[in-house]
Parts: structure tokens; sequence; C-alpha cells
């Protein structure tokens, strides 16, 4: 058994045999939850051309991505973070280098074998989460490297590895997550991941050879099948795109499909408001931070803006005392920071910690309006909640504004000078 012992009772989990957030002073409808947030990158490589990473003021190398995300776990755990998403094959840099040009594969073509040092690494947050109390939701699939394998039966070769490594680590504080999201379209080739039948036969399976570990399987934003529901320990969601009255309501469904298994939302988007719904519906929400947290090299730490607003509204439904901040401190320009633009490009947005606040927000270029955007997250050029198309940078760029116009007419203005 190691320091941090995860079991789940009901809807809810608990943590060597107490409510997780026990300790803390809050209702009743935070006993048992896991916040969380999405490091999907956390023991990410390239072993294709890991020099394209080097950006963002800072030289990539897979051991210091890892020992920073260890670093910054102390941190987010004070705000009351318990747990985070690492994948063995990670994620997509959203913004950036095409998925499908990243070799970010540890297992062999046969998936009978395991890296040695993704192993090691992944080990190194699984330790270390381990010490400070909190849980690493261990996803094993990722569509874009999963093509890499050469049929049906290495995928299945691939799981039983995973599943050997974690059972052989003799963990307490895992979570698996099977495939990410494996009921979006990307799986269309690999039917024995897209189709639910089939994942559930997979999530069997892969409990059986982990040794009996918490096992689910995350779907796209807004999808569940009453399969995959019923073979999960823990029913892993995702809400990527959702209004706030839609996530609720999906909520809802997923409830109706396990009326007593715990609900963990493991990614959804910088849209902080769904914190209140996750505290309300009593079930566990996950921040996706796609700039810091999944454009490698990733800054791990809590950010200034989305990260450090999350952090705080995430203590304040947990029931942790914060010192308050002045109004004006509570708005932030994001995206003009010196060490995040990419070949030209910048993803400016503006962060808050309280959203529900904002009527709409204008932002301006040296005095000359650009965008407005009425929508959490507040993104210029928004997509949807988790994505934005960037702003292409000139030469003539020198004073950025964003006017925050707040629901009872109170205007603020944030500028910066490029």
């Amino acid at each position: 058994m190691g320091n941090t012992n995860l079991t789940i009772k009901g809807k809810d989990f608990y943590i060597n045999g107490k409510p997780v957030y026990e300790e803390i002073e809050c209702d009743s409808r935070s006993k048992g939850l896991l916040m969380n947030a999405r490091f999907i990158q956390g023991i990410f490589d390239d072993q294709f051309d890991r020099n394209r990473f080097n950006r963002f003021n800072k030289i990539f190398n897979a051991d210091s991505n890892t020992d920073e995300l260890i670093a910054a776990l102390p941190e987010w755990y004070a705000y009351g973070l318990r747990a985070i998403t690492i994948g063995m094959q990670g994620g997509m840099p959203v913004f950036t280098i095409d998925i499908r040009t990243i070799d970010n594969n540890p297992f062999g073509p046969d998936g009978m074998t395991f890296d040695d040092e993704y192993a090691r690494r992944l080990d190194k947050i699984i330790q270390a989460a381990d010490k400070l109390g909190m849980v690493v939701i261990v996803n094993i699939l990722y569509w874009a490297q999963a093509l890499r394998f050469k049929n049906d039966e290495a995928i299945v070769s691939a799981l039983k590895s995973a599943a050997a490594f974690l059972k052989n680590g003799k963990y307490t504080n895992i979570i698996i997550d099977v495939a990410n999201e494996y009921n979006i379209d990307m799986w269309n080739d690999l039917s024995i991941i897209k189709n639910s039948k089939s994942m559930k036969i997979l999530i069997d399976l892969v409990r059986e050879e982990s040794g009996g570990m918490l096992v689910g399987c995350s779907g796209g934003g807004g999808l569940a099948d009453q399969e995959v529901v019923q073979a999960s320990d823990v029913v892993l969601i995702h809400a990527n795109g959702l209004t706030k009255g839609e996530y609720y309501d999906f909520i809802l469904q997923v409830q109706k499909m396990a009326p007593n298994k715990p609900i963990l939302c493991n990614e959804d988007s910088p849209c902080i408001s769904r914190l209140d719904i996750a505290h309300l519906t009593h079930t566990s929400w996950g921040h996706y931070d796609n700039f810091t947290k999944q454009e490698p090299p990733c800054d791990w730490g809590i950010t200034k803006g989305q990260d450090f607003f999350f952090a705080r509204r995430m203590a304040r439904v947990l029931g942790i005392h914060l010192e308050d901040i002045s109004l004006d401190n509570q708005f932030y320009l994001q995206g003009l920071e010196s060490n995040t633009t990419w070949q030209g490009k910048r993803w400016i947005r503006l962060s808050t910690e309280y959203p529900e606040r904002i009527n709409y927000v204008n932002f301006y270029r040296n005095g000359e309006f650009i965008y407005r955007s009425y929508d959490e997250p507040f993104f210029m050029y928004r997509e949807t909640t988790w994505i934005q198309k960037p702003w292409i940078i000139k030469e003539d760029d020198k004073t950025w504004t964003a006017e925050v116009v707040l629901n009872d007419g109170t205007f603020i203005i944030k500028s910066i000078n490029d």
C-alpha cells in the first residue's frame, strides 16, 4: 500500500478511508469529489524530432518536463487539486505542431513492450503524487499514436503491457483511462476502440490485467455510451464544446446511466464556472488549459490568468480560505507574454475569476476595435470553449486593450504595450 490509497464508495472517492476533502470545512456536496487538471503531456517525448519543441524560451528535455511537473504539484495541492491526468501516449498540441508528425508512442508496434524511459518518468510522477496525497488518472491510448499499432492484437497487447506496468508498480493512487475519447471520429480506423461493445471488453481486460485497479474510459465532449458507463468503475467524461447549460444536462444524462457511481470529468476547457455545476451535482471536474499545459515544453505551475483563476475558483468551491483580490486584479489580458508566441502567432484572451459577471469583452489593437467576445472563456477569435484562432503578429502591434463590460455596467480596462 502507498501513502495514498484511493477507493470508491458509491458516488464518492476516498483516500485512506476518508472522503476526499474531509479535512476541509466544506459542505457535504464537496466531500468525496476529485477535482483535477489535464496534465496529459507529463511524460511527453518526440522520437521523431524533439528539437521542434525548443520554444517558449525553453530547451525541451523530457526529464525536465516531468521534473517541473512534479515540482509544481504542491502548489496545486494547496488550492485543492487532488488529481492529474497523464497520458502514456500524450495528447495533441492543439495550436501548433501537427499531432500526426509526432512520435510519442512508448509501445512497440506489436504492443508487447513499454519503453523504459517513459516508464521511469511515469513512475516518478505517480510516486510523487502518492507522497503528496494526489491521484494520477493514467490514460493509456491516444488516437494519433495508436494508429502506429500494426493491428488489433497489438492494441490488446499494449493494454496488457500498460496494465502490467501499473500492477507491478503496486500503485494505490491510480485511475486508468483506457483510451482518450474512444467514441470520437478520429478512432474510425480502429474499430476495436470506437465500438462501445468492444470497449466494454477492453475495460474488463485492463481491470483484470492490472489486478483490479479502478478503470474507465473517457468519451468525447458530451458523449457517453451505456455499455461503457456500466463497465466502468469510474465514469470518465469530457465536456469540450458544451455550454454551461448543456454541461449540466449532460451530467443529468450520465447520472441516469450511473446512479451510484462516481462521475469524473477529466477534460473540459478553461470554463471555470463549471466548478459550480460540479459542486451542485456532486461530480468531479477537470480543468483543461490547452496552451500552457498541452503545448510542450509545458509550464506546469499556476500561471497568471487561466490557471490562477481556476485555482482560486476551485479553492472557494471547496471551502479553502483565500484572501480577496481587488476588482482590477480579477481580470487578466492573456496571450501577450513574451514566452507564448509561436511562429508569429499569439492567442489572446481575457481571463477572470468570475466569468459570470461579464456581459462582453471588446478587444482593441492600437485603439482600433478588433473583436467582441460574449462567452466564457472570452477568447479573441473564439472557435469553441477550448480552442481559438490566433492573431498573426504585425510590425505595428503596439497597444492591446481589453474593455471588460460587466453585467452591472461597470467598465474594466486592461491594456498592455506589446
